[in-house]
This record gives structure tokens, C-alpha cells and sequence, in this order.
């Protein structure tokens, strides 16, 4: 069976969407969650089920083979699975969304650092500072493409929950945590990505966990 490390649920963004994947996947897997930061992290990371992604979450096992990076546990459940669960169909379709999915991967770095995930939390709006409004209308920008262009009637940016979304997943959460703006369409699709199965459950276990991280719940420029 898969065996998938990840860190706290309401804190860890990757993990998040390794996760996703997982679910997405539709095998079966272990999930084992590990606290980040607590007195025994670094000689847990030190441990051989970390040595690979030196102390990195989330990690996926399978067997002896190991993946340790979120969108490389994505295309490595995409071949897995036969390649039907994660991209479109159509060529054009599927470019776009790997191309969406790397941006994301390697970008938005403003948004990222300064409005860290934290699940259990709502800060009222706060204006951003200018990088991370940049940063969210070409996240926005790359919403309304996908959407007018391949959505069609489905809820998501391509019809199908797949591959992008779950790269997403956590900037819909960071936007509901720290209120902050966006155009009207983003609420539609931000509903349905909340409101998606594997997202509800992951947002019930954050809510469970009773682990605090102080750095994580400092609200924006607070």
C-alpha cells in the first residue's frame, strides 16, 4: 500500500496537495501525520523515511519507490493510474494545465510568505501589500482562461476536479483565511473547490488537531 507523510493539516500547503493527490488517485494509501516544528522534529527528519526529501513533507512511499515532491507525487499517481484521473483530455486543455500547475509550483512566492495556510483561521480584510496583489491577479488571470476556455459546465478550471486544482487547493484557503480580495467569478470556483469531498475532509481533520504553531497565526502584516 501507499504511505503518505504529511505535516499538520491546517498549516501544511503541500502537503495539502499531495494529499489531494492521493485521494484523486483513488488507491489506497496511509496517511500518517507528522507535527512540524514540535521538540521532535529535527531527529524525526533525520529518520530514514525522511532521508530522502532531507526532513520534507509530504512524502509518499510506495514500496521502495519514494516521491518527495508534491507535483512530482501528482504525475507520479497520474502514470500509476493510467493517466485518465489528473489532466484533460484534449492536448491544448492539458498543456495549459501543466503550464498552470508549474507556475504555481515555482511561484508566487509574496503570496506564499506572507499569508502562510492556517485552515482554522479568518482574520478580517486587511489590504495586501502590492506584490501579493500582483501576484493574485495573474492567479486570477489564469482562472478566468481556463475557465472560459475548457471548463464548460463544470465547476472547476477545466470541468473535472484534477491536477490544477489541487495545485490551487491551498491559495482558495489562504484567500478565505486572510479575506482577501478577488473578483466575483473566483468565489464560484473557490466555493466548489471547498466544498469538494476530499477538501471537506481535509479541512474536518485540521479542525481536529489540536497542535499550535505561534508563527502560523500571526494574521497578515500583524
Amino acid at each position: 500500500m501507499l504511505k503518505l507523510i504529511i505535516g499538520n493539516k491546517a498549516y501544511s500547503s503541500w502537503s495539502l496537495r499531495g494529499w489531494l493527490a492521493c485521494k484523486q488517485s483513488g488507491l489506497p494509501f496511509e496517511e500518517v501525520v507528522v507535527p512540524l516544528y514540535d521538540q521532535d522534529w529535527d531527529k524525526r527528519r533525520e529518520g530514514a523515511e525522511f532521508a530522502p526529501s532531507s526532513g520534507k513533507v509530504p512524502i509518499l512511499w510506495d514500496d521502495d519507490a519514494v516521491v518527495w515532491d508534491s507535483l512530482a507525487i501528482v504525475e507520479y499517481l497520474n502514470d500509476k493510474t493510467g493517466g485518465t484521473r489528473f489532466w484533460p483530455e484534449s492536448p491544448a486543455a492539458r498543456a495549459m494545465a501543466r503550464s498552470m500547475a508549474a507556475e504555481m509550483h515555482s511561484g508566487f512566492a509574496n503570496l506564499r510568505r506572507k499569508h502562510t495556510m492556517n485552515i482554522r483561521q479568518v482574520y478580517p480584510p486587511s489590504a495586501p501589500d502590492p506584490d501579493v496583489v500582483q501576484e493574485l491577479s495573474r492567479i486570477m488571470e489564469l482562472w478566468a482562461q481556463a475557465r472560459a476556455r475548457f471548463a464548460g459546465d463544470g465547476e472547476f478550471l477545466f470541468g473535472e476536479f484534477g491536477a490544477v486544482d489541487i495545485m490551487f487547493a491551498p491559495v482558495v484557503t489562504r484567500i478565505v483565511t486572510y479575506s482577501l480580495p478577488v473578483p466575483r467569478f473566483a468565489h464560484t470556483y473557490m466555493l466548489a473547490v471547498l466544498q469538494h469531498p476530499f477538501m471537506q475532509d481535509w479541512i474536518a481533520g485540521a479542525q481536529e488537531e489540536d497542535w499550535v504553531i505561534e508563527q502560523f497565526e500571526m494574521p497578515a502584516n500583524g
